[in-house]
Order: C-alpha cells, then structure tokens, then sequence
C-alpha cells in the first residue's frame, strides 16, 4: 500500500447508526444528573500507532460513542448544564489533503449537523474555550489515566487551577470524579436497540466459531483456525474481533488468555475456542471446547460433561434477583464435585469451597462478566459491600471452566494437559433468562 503521512482509513457511518433521538435522550439523563454545577469531559480514544506511521483499525470510545455515536478520533465532548452550549463536540476539522489518505471527515458541520451539538468547534481550540465552559462547575467528571494526555492536562490544569481560585471568587472547577459515577449504571441496563446489536454480533460470533471448528483437523495450526474464525466476522459485516481470538489446543487451553495461537493441532486433542465479534460496536463473546479429530471419548469427555454441567447449573440460576456470586456458586459446586469425583480433589464439597485454593488451581477465575459496548463491560458486582441484584435488560457471560495443566504432578495422569472452558451469553429476562447463544452446540 502507499506510505500515508498520518491518519487512518475511517469507516462511513452505515445505515445500522442508532437513531440520533435514542443518544440525545442519553445525553439529557447525564445532564440531569450532572446538575447545575457538574460537567462531563468525553476525549476520543488514541489513535494506536505500530511501527512509524502504521495505524490500527480505530475503536471508539464507549462512553463518548454511548453519548454522542461520534465515531472519529481526536474528538472531545463537553456536556455542562450550566454552559450557554450544554452539548459541545472539539473535533478534527475538513481537511481536503489529509482526507484524500485517511478518509472522509466529518468535520465541525456534522458535529451538529448529524450528531447534534449544540456547539461545535475544531480541536485546537479546546484549550481557549474549555474553561469559559467549564467557569460554572464545581465537579468535572473526567476519567484519568487513559492515555489521552493532551486532554488529561487541560482537565487537569483547569482543576489545579479552579481550587487556586476558588478561595477569591467562590467559583471554578475544584473536584474530579469518574464518569463512570453516572454512565456505568446506565450502560448496564441495555435498551432495545442495543439488545437487537448484541445479538448480532452473537450470532456472527456463532458463526465464527462454527467456521472455526470446521477448520480444526489434524495437523492444521491454531492460526489457520483464527482465520477461519476472524474472516467469517468480517465476511458477514462485522468490525473485527472485539478481542482477541483464542484458539488453544492441547495443553495451550490450560493457558486462560492464550493469544499466541502458534501451536500445530494433532488428532487426540482438544481445542478451545474462545472468540467474540465486534458489531454495530457492540460485542459477543463465546467460548467451546471441541475434539480436534470430532472424537469426544475418555477422560476428555469425562471433564467436558463436568463443565458442560456447570454451565447448564449457572445459566439455570440466572433471573432477576439473583447475583453474579450465585451464578458462580451454582457453577462452583458442579465443579467442585466434578473435581472429586475425577480424582482431582479429596474432601466435602462445601470443605474445598470454603478451602478455596486447591479449587482455584483447577478453577482460578469468576464465573461471569457483563458485555455490551466492552467485553467486560462496564458496571460494579457489588454496591455498598452487598452484591448487586441482576435485573432484566442486564447481560453477562456464563463460563466455566476446568484446567488441568500439563506440569500438574498432582493429578491424575491422564487427566494433565486436559482444558475445558464453555462460555454463553445471557440476557436477564423479566421471567428468567434469554440464552443469546442457545444456538450454538456445546
């Protein structure tokens, strides 16, 4: 490809943009509950650069998309009540010559134009109009320590700044606090039209998966089994991996976060496939464990049906009311008599669960995690101390696993090497729950 002097290629906004109305009635929560003194300071995401000048696909910032739908970088929101402008995008202006090698932009007319900003201003200007708009806030929620240096400064100074001043006027900026405060708890409970682009990307990511599997053969590379998976995402319109793939074989699927994906299969094996596409901006997120050679017998269908079981026992569990620490503890006890009665263990299952560190060598992580714009998705497992109550709208992961590394010179034999994990994802319904990747054999 020719060399480019900066930028990227971007993406058009495509017919599946969500309608304008659903982020404006986002934006007008957050400003209620910013209230008259609070504002909420939004940067894009960095640009991620390899090499000298060779970018990667760039992926939005949840937050700001979640509140605006503005899809380039170097862009900054700035939602103030308080300001004579409540919503204003800092973004790249048009630029005909840098265009014509990353991609069109969109420029200041569309930040109000298609986003609707009640104000928009090229980027460079953000430093001489941040504190005019920020003049009658008391708390500036900014997230910090993301990378997005130029920004974190201006907050920053405009902070130092604010509390300097505050003992003459009475008034500035003194107080950050974390966006998160107010957007987290929002993004947990998904609208409908985030639920219709969650189940896209599971259903791509369905299909990735099965791509995956067909490729799986004796002999065959765990990368010629990521391509399958990765090409059928975007051959069905999909973004890319929304992290990723793992395709683990043999004893590399006792390595929880193998990405490397750079081991030779053999016939014998199993193979763990943990994959998620990124659609519309949002995620799935899946995992199986199948036989390499289609032949699922012995010890390895011995602790598949163990884990298979856990996986059943937790999505059972999943409904209103109940708890990610339930949904764990359903999964947990399957396991855990599975672990005994596999020769892996000795003792009561309720002594091991209390033990806890023998368990966790088999069994080192939760059991679930939320899923959305993230594939941890945003929103805390407990509030005040007591763990949070699932409610309908909410979706989260359910995936048990059981590793028995290779080195293990306490387990059985023929059990060492053996790794299983078996992941779905699950939309908390008002009567229980809708198993978004039922569809997907186990």
């Amino acid at each position: 490809m020719p060399p480019r002097r900066g930028g990227r290629y971007l993406r058009p906004v495509t017919a599946h943009t969500p309608d304008p109305a659903a982020f404006r009635r986002r934006r007008d929560r957050v400003l209620d509950a910013l209230g008259e003194h609070g504002a909420m300071v939004l940067p894009a995401a960095p640009e991620i650069v390899v090499g000298r000048d060779t970018e990667l696909r760039y992926v939005v910032d949840p937050d700001l998309w979640y509140l605006t739908g503005y899809p380039e970088p170097e862009a900054v929101a700035v939602l103030a009540p308080s300001a004579a402008a409540p919503f204003t995008l800092f973004v790249r202006p048009r630029d005909p010559d840098r265009e014509t090698w990353t991609g069109p932009r969109g420029g200041v007319e569309a930040a109000t134009e298609r986003f609707g900003a009640d104000a928009a201003h090229p980027i460079a200007e953000l430093d001489e109009r941040l504190p005019k708009l920020l003049a009658g806030v008391d708390r500036v929620h900014f997230r910090v320590g993301t990378g997005r240096r130029r920004v974190e400064r201006s907050v920053l100074d405009l902070v130092a700044a604010g509390r300097h001043g505050r003992q003459r006027t009475g008034k500035g900026p003194a107080e950050l606090a974390d966006p998160g405060l107010i957007l987290d708890d929002m993004r947990l409970l998904k609208e409908p039209a985030e639920l219709d682009a969650i189940r896209d990307a599971v259903a791509i990511t369905i299909a990735g998966i099965r791509a995956g599997i067909a490729a799986a053969r004796d002999g065959a590379g765990e990368w010629v089994v990521e391509a399958a998976i990765e090409g059928t995402f975007r051959t069905l319109g999909a973004d890319g991996p929304a992290f990723s793939t793992i395709a683990a074989s043999g004893p590399n699927a006792c390595v929880l976060h193998h990405i490397a994906n750079d081991r030779v299969m053999h016939a014998g094996e199993l193979l763990l496939l943990d994959a998620g596409a990124r659609h519309r901006i949002y995620t799935g997120d899946i995992t199986r464990t199948v036989p390499v050679d289609g032949r699922l017998d012995g010890p390895q269908r011995d602790v598949h049906d163990v884990v298979t079981t856990a996986n059943l026992a937790a999505l059972d569990s999943v409904r209103p009311g109940a708890t990610l620490d339930s949904i764990h503890d359903a999964a947990l006890r399957v396991l855990v008599r599975g672990m005994i009665d596999l020769g892996l263990l000795q003792g009561d299952v309720e002594g091991l669960i209390h033990q806890g560190d023998d368990v966790k060598r088999y069994y080192p992580h939760k059991t679930s995690h939320w899923l959305g714009l993230d594939v941890h998705d945003v929103g805390t497992y407990a509030v005040g101390g007591t763990p949070r109550p699932l409610a309908p709208g909410m979706v989260l992961t359910v995936e048990p696993g059981l590793y028995v590394p290779a080195h293990d010179a306490s387990a059985p034999v023929h059990l060492r090497g053996i790794g299983v994990r078996i992941e779905d994802d699950a939309l908390v319904t008002p009567d229980g729950v809708e198993v978004l990747s039922a569809a997907l054999e186990k």
